[in-house]
């Protein structure tokens, strides 16, 4: 299965900054999220799910919850994981979070 091309980075700052944008499409997504033999999508999105979190980044966490449902996170996974990092990353963060995970998880 060919994984779906990147072009957020070009859809929405093509224009304003390119190199970052090739470098979002291209390095991060198209060269460090294919490495799948090394860490699989779904762990991927583990991972960077909880980074979101932990650094209160929660514009981009609603992009890597969908990415994360469609790797194959599911809903209990999900409230297992932002319950377990809320003690590390603040309780505060949890609860953003999860206000954005029950939207995604359509609950």
């Amino acid at each position: 299965m060919t994984a779906k091309k990147q072009t957020a980075g070009r859809d929405r700052l093509g224009d304003f900054a390119p190199k970052f944008a090739e470098l979002n499409d291209d390095v991060l997504f198209g060269e460090v999220w294919s490495r799948e033999d090394e860490l699989s999508a779904r762990d991927r999105s583990v991972v960077t799910i909880s980074a979101l979190i932990s650094g209160g980044n929660f514009e981009q966490l609603r992009s890597h919850l969908e990415k994360g449902k469609e790797n194959g996170i599911t809903e209990s996974e999900i409230a297992e994981i932002i319950t377990h990092i809320a003690f590390y990353v603040g309780w505060p963060n949890a609860w953003s979070a999860f206000n954005i995970a029950k939207e995604i998880y359509g609950r």
